[in-house]
């Protein structure tokens, strides 16, 4: 989210991404990894890890970079399953969407039945279905779609996926 992160790996990549970028990994049957800060300002980062639907997967790695515009004041969806339409799939049934709200600004995202969703205001404040959430509060919602009104300029993730029955 901000300043750079330095990946490399023993698959031979060797890459540096920034505010805008998503870095992709799946560490698969095995590999050696690294991601360190080389410059001089702090880095902001948000690291996720997702269990796979099955093991055995072939280590892969990657990264896309999103065009800023393209998640201003609409949900842009950043990685999904193989069968969905992200420009980065993962092996699980999930979606990862960004939106940047302008203050004031209000959105809505329906979780359906069999779904659930987890939500990071990675930056500013909203509120979501009555509830205040701040920079880098969370908030689970199992079935139940999301109203989102931005209190001020706000940055927020959203992961949606099959309801767990745990």
């Amino acid at each position: 989210m901000d300043g750079g992160l330095t990946h490399g790996d023993t698959m031979g990549n060797k890459n540096t991404v920034y505010r805008g970028h998503v870095q992709y990994m799946s560490a698969g049957t095995g590999v050696y990894h690294s991601e360190e800060n080389l410059g001089d300002e702090t880095t902001r980062i948000l690291q996720i890890w997702i269990v796979p639907d099955e093991k055995g997967y072939k280590p892969n790695y990657g990264d896309y970079r999103f065009n800023e515009e393209d998640r201003k004041n609409k949900w842009l969806n950043i990685v999904s399953s193989k069968k969905g339409n992200a420009p980065i799939k993962i092996n699980q049934d999930a979606n990862f969407y960004v939106v940047e709200l302008d203050e004031g600004k209000e959105i809505d995202f329906p979780i359906k039945e069999g779904r659930q969703g987890y939500l990071v205001q990675i930056e500013g404040d909203s509120e979501i279905n009555s509830i205040d959430i701040y920079e880098r509060d969370g908030l689970e919602t199992v079935e139940e779609s999301l109203n989102i009104k931005a209190k001020n300029k706000s940055h927020i993730l959203l992961i949606e996926m099959k309801k767990s029955n745990k």
